[in-house]
């Protein structure tokens, strides 16, 4: 049996593939090295794993992960994978690799990640060959979740939402300021609350300044990164994550403005890349 995941700094899917070919999907949720340690995954695995998998059956698993920026973090990442599947050949890499292989197969071209972060990067049908840092969303991580729910936030804690969208907003997370800074300094996974106001933008994007914050996003993240790769227009614009997905119209209007044509969009690369690893078995 043959495990394969994609593992967003949010929720990792995977897919459960047997020597038949049948596939059983199920969802764990995210692993990033830069803010879990070997013990909290392992525990979290053990925890959020089907009853029904028999680990010691495994014989392989690929996990791509968010957050697997060298080997020391794929480590933090494998050595948690063993504990839980003894039997198995752990291989953990990127998901901006998983994102590659599932937008592009062996095909060469651009492919990009917009979910609760940013990521994006030249392949050449087997590696990656040119990345623009993302600097994740300290720094950067223009275009995705994170960058998105900061700018509502900070709109939000300074009375600078319009058209009734601060009251509505109150209402509906019921987050006071110190709440709010809780979240954000002292407890884990700043991102990925950050990340969980897209939503709001998304329900609301009826409203002119959901939309534009999401246009002004990604026009950013154009700016910031994609126009910095070598003869970009070359390509065409391939892109997974939910927030791509959900918001692929604006992506398609503000990817042709900068002259580039709109290849693939999905949501999750999970489907595609279980089709990649059965064509390489």
């Amino acid at each position: 049996m043959i495990l394969i995941a994609d593992g967003g700094s949010t929720k990792s899917s995977w897919c459960q593939l047997d020597e038949t070919g049948n596939r059983v999907y199920f969802n764990t949720e995210g692993y990033n090295p830069d803010f879990m340690q070997t013990a909290a995954i392992a525990a979290s695995l053990d925890k959020n794993l089907p009853e029904t998998l028999a680990r010691e059956t495994v014989r392989e698993v690929h996990y791509y992960g968010a957050g697997v920026s060298s080997s020391k973090k794929a480590d933090v990442i494998a050595q948690a994978m063993r504990q839980i599947f003894p039997n198995a050949n752990v291989d953990v890499d990127h998901d901006l690799l998983a994102a590659a292989r599932a937008l592009l197969g062996r095909k060469p071209g651009f492919a990009a990640i917009l979910g609760t972060g940013t990521n994006s990067c030249l392949y050449d049908g087997e590696k990656i060959t040119y990345n623009v840092d993302s600097l994740g969303y300290f720094l950067g991580d223009e275009g995705s979740g994170s960058f998105i729910g900061k700018r509502l936030m900070r709109d939000y804690l300074r009375g600078l939402l319009p058209d009734g969208l601060q009251d509505i907003f109150r209402e509906e997370y019921k987050l006071t300021r110190e709440d709010i800074l809780d979240r954000l300094y002292n407890q884990p996974l700043p991102n990925r609350f950050l990340a969980s106001f897209g939503k709001f933008a998304y329900d609301h994007n009826n409203i002119s300044y959901c939309r534009e914050i999401v246009l002004q996003g990604f026009e950013t993240f154009f700016e910031n990164i994609v126009l910095h790769y070598p003869n970009y227009q070359d390509y065409s614009f391939n892109c997974v994550g939910s927030v791509a997905y959900n918001f692929r119209d604006a992506l398609f209007q503000v990817a042709r403005s900068h002259g580039m044509e709109v290849g693939k969009i999905i949501r999750s690369p999970i489907d595609d890349l279980v089709s990649y690893h059965e064509q390489e078995a």
